[in-house]
């Protein structure tokens, strides 16, 4: 007696097919939908009411209010050039410090590397509020830190600019030290992992050639980890863009990141349509850098198979 249609069909590619959906359903339920919740809740019209939004009155389907008033509202617009610039600045100190960290990672001994890995990562079995408030006792001006900070200053410029302590609670300054010391283990890691996979012989065989350390850094091993630089760049750039926890408690006020205007939004102003434009908007400009190094991986695993198929 032949099986029926749906039994040959779980016996034959069932379990692939599951197995499959299983990412596309967690996506679409845990992003797509949200997004959409979102997406239409920014079209929507401010009301005291509880929840504090409405479709209807002058708009009945889609009230843009909120992305006009994004556009024509200039503390929105400082919000994100705030947040995109100390993204940027913490992204790229995180790069200068991470890539000589995972490339010492690539050159020591397996003992060692599997110590420095656990290192790196130790951060992550504490608590991230209490390494934020541990930055915030450092950073006081009562503090050893503060006040070893400006000795060296004292000792270092004329008399004339002395201080009693340095300022760096509340400040841009601080959100960018803070969020490097966080994110810091996103950049290594990637890195690390596109290191590791390096060819050493290739350096050898440059150094035979003649080239100098310098020169076989610069044109065998950095164009190689170029797709470790992207993606931990991502990893680092887009959370820090959107970052809450670390502005609000050692940032300046006056100066909030997009991430602290959401949470305000939200819970003091209690403008949900709003709150939601600036999340509909920052996700948007985090998109687009992801789409181009999903273009760029793609265009370089094309360009690897090409060139294993002429060799």
């Amino acid at each position: 007696m032949p099986m029926k249609p749906l039994t040959a069909w779980f016996h034959s590619r069932g379990w692939r097919d599951l197995l499959i959906a299983i990412p596309y359903a967690w996506l679409v339920v845990f992003f797509l939908l949200p997004f959409l919740i979102v997406l239409a809740m920014s079209f929507a019209t401010q009301t005291p009411t509880a929840p504090p939004f409405s479709f209807g009155g002058e708009h009945p389907v889609m009230n843009p209010r909120g992305y006009l008033r994004l556009i024509g509202d200039p503390l929105y617009l400082r919000a994100f050039i705030t947040s995109l610039s100390n993204a940027a600045i913490a992204t790229f100190f995180c790069l200068l410090i991470g890539y000589p960290m995972a490339l010492a990672l690539t050159r020591v001994s397996r003992s060692w590397r599997n110590i420095l890995l656990m290192l790196v990562i130790l951060p992550f079995w504490t608590s991230f509020l209490l390494r934020v408030y541990a930055w915030m006792g450092l950073m006081g001006r009562n503090s050893w830190f503060n006040g070893m900070l400006t000795d060296a200053w004292n000792f270092l410029t004329p008399g004339s600019w002395a201080m009693q302590s340095i300022p760096m609670m509340h400040s841009n300054f601080a959100v960018i030290l803070v969020t490097v010391y966080t994110y810091l283990p996103f950049m290594i890691l990637p890195l690390y992992a596109s290191l590791e996979r390096l060819d050493p012989l290739l350096d050898e065989a440059a150094m035979d050639l003649g080239s100098r350390p310098s020169q076989v850094f610069r044109d065998v091993t950095l164009p190689q980890s170029v797709p470790g630089i992207i993606a931990g760049a991502m990893l680092v750039f887009i959370p820090a863009a959107g970052e809450m926890v670390i502005p609000t408690l050692v940032g300046n006020p006056a100066s909030p990141m997009i991430g602290r205007l959401i949470s305000d939004e939200f819970a003091q102003v209690r403008d949900w349509p709003m709150a939601s434009t600036i999340a509909v908007v920052l996700l948007v400009l985090m998109v687009g850098p992801t789409m181009l190094y999903s273009r760029y991986q793609q265009k370089a695993e094309a360009a690897g198979e090409e060139a294993e198929g002429r060799t």
